[in-house]
Order: C-alpha cells, then structure tokens, then sequence
C-alpha cells in the first residue's frame, strides 16, 4: 500500500506542477498554432495609426481600462445586450474609450490565418505594445496565452479606474490594489505623452488648481469653457502630442499638466524626484514603461481551461 500512495502522491504534485506550467503566460504561446500573429497585428495596427495616429494612444487607453477590472481578460470589448451590463458604458468608459474597431480589424484577420486559436485579450496585449512603437516609444516582449472572460463587471469599472481628479494618496492605492508599485504608477502615466483628453476631465484643474502655470491654463481655457464643452479635446502633451516620448514629465516639472492627476506626481510629493529624473532620461522612463507594461499584462490573466477563445471580441461565444 505505501509505494501506491507515494506513487499517487508523486502523480498528483506533477499534475499540480503541470498546471502551474500550463497557467504562465509565454512569448511563444502561439509559436506552433499561430506563428504570423505578430506580423498580422502589426500590419493591422500599422495601417490604424498611419490613418490615425491617435489610435496608438486609444488601443494603450483600451488595455489599461482592460487590465484594471478583473485583469486582462478582454472583459472592456463586450458590448451590451438586453441579458448582459459590459463595461464600456461605465463611467471612465463610456463617450471615451476608443479602437474598438480596430481590435475588431485585427481579430477578424487574425481569425482568417488561425480560426478559433487567439484570444482577444492577447490581440489586445499586442496592439498596445505596437501602438507605443509607432509612435516612437520602447518595445517589449508580450507573454502571451491569456483567455477572453465570458463576464464583465461594469461596477468594479467605476471603482477600479483612477479619476483624472484623483489625488497621490488615491492614485496609489487604485495601483496598489493591482499589484502596481509607486514606481511602475509614475512610469505608466507616462502614456499621457501620447493621446487626448476630454474638457470635463480637464476643466477643473485649469479653472481651481494652484499648481499649474497660468499661461498654459489660459490657454487651455480657449477650448474649454467654464460651463459647456465637455466633449472639446486637448493634448495631453501639447508638446509632442502624438510621439511617444518623456515630455510628459517635462510638462510635469514645468507645471503644465492637463490633468489634476498627473500634476499630482511633481506637486512636492514622494514622486517628485522620479518625475525629474524621467524628465532628462528617456531611456530610464522607457525602460521603467516597459518593464511595468508587462507586469500590468500579467494581472489575473484567464488561462488554461478558464475563459474562452472568443470568435468575435463583442460577445461571448
């Protein structure tokens, strides 16, 4: 009897060790199944961002509300139906995110060279990272194999997502409550160097703040009136609005940041030196962007027998 149970004990911890394997995300997770997905997302996300270059700035958008409700599981491209509440009507979604589109583009090509085999949540995952290459931004490897979620949660959307409106001390936690650090935090703001913001996200911080200089809230107050206008966009970078670079925190240091949020990082804060470092040292914040970029791809990732493969990113199978 004891070489039985041994023997079964043996079997069981290999399976639990099989598992565990089974359940990490790899770069080569489609190298055998679907080895041109690359080249196809790349091709596709080339030809959105040369229409549009905003685009790369909305896909990085989509990922992040992604990947900050229930992880990245493709949960933010489920539309409603009469039976199902998706997240996209949420209150940090809704009249804002943007690309859906696009990532529909993709899947659709993608499932002509490899029906059923890719899940949205990694086409999601590449496209990002593509859209912040187009533009002038680092690269990094994308580990790969996540499954698409058959359920979204529009109410963990409007308590997950930080407010443009959210102090340091909130900004910390919301990336904490993700596995994020204070550093990983300042560096993926970054990705305000790229894209544009809505007046109802700006207008109190160019009207009440004290920390911003006067001229650029001036200017800003141009395009967006104290009352009406919400929907009037502005930069985020007026600099270089749509090059991926460290302006940002060039604007941050000179107190020329569009939103109440950002500011929040160089406003004699814990974060000011970093902020200041970024400002002079690209290839730090770059290395910084990336580094965080993955390990925010790897929140709560669907995989092994969980989720689905969906075959069109709007609804479950």
């Amino acid at each position: 009897m004891a070489p039985s149970w041994r023997s079964c004990l043996t079997l069981f911890f290999l399976f639990l060790l099989a598992s565990a394997s089974m359940a990490q995300l790899s770069p080569s997770f489609y190298s055998l199944t679907c080895p041109t997905l690359p080249v196809v997302v790349l091709l596709r996300m080339t030809q959105a961002v040369l229409e549009e270059p905003r685009m790369g700035a909305s896909i990085l958008r989509l990922f992040f509300h992604d990947c900050f409700v229930n992880g990245c599981d493709a949960s933010v491209l489920l539309d409603d139906t009469v039976t199902f509440t998706g997240e996209k009507n949420a209150g940090p979604n809704a009249n804002s995110l943007r690309g859906f589109d696009v990532i529909d583009d993709i899947k659709s090509a993608v499932e002509l060279v490899c029906p059923g085999t890719v899940s949205c949540a990694d086409i999601l995952a590449l496209a990002a990272r593509d859209g912040v290459v187009l533009l002038g931004g680092p690269s990094w490897t994308v580990p790969l194999g996540r499954r698409d979620a058959t359920t979204a949660s529009q109410s963990a959307a409007n308590s997950n997502l930080p407010s443009p409106a959210s102090s340091l001390s909130q900004l910390f936690s919301a990336f904490s409550a993700q596995g994020l650090s204070a550093r990983d935090m300042t560096a993926l703001s970054g990705a305000h160097t790229i894209g544009q913001a809505r007046c109802v996200n700006f207008r109190s911080h160019i009207y009440n703040d004290a920390n911003i200089d006067a001229d650029f809230a001036s200017q800003r107050q141009q395009n967006c009136p104290s009352s009406g206008g919400d929907n009037n966009l502005a930069p985020l970078d007026l600099q270089t609005a749509t090059e991926f670079d460290n302006a940002y925190y060039q604007n941050l240091v000179g107190f020329q940041s569009l939103l109440h949020s950002d500011q929040e990082l160089f406003n004699n804060g814990s974060q000011d030196s970093l902020v200041q470092q970024y400002s002079t040292d690209s290839s730090t914040f770059f290395s910084d962007f990336a580094a965080a970029m993955v390990k925010m791809g790897n929140i709560k990732p669907l995989t092994g027998s969980n989720g689905e493969i969906r075959l069109d990113c709007r609804m479950v199978n």
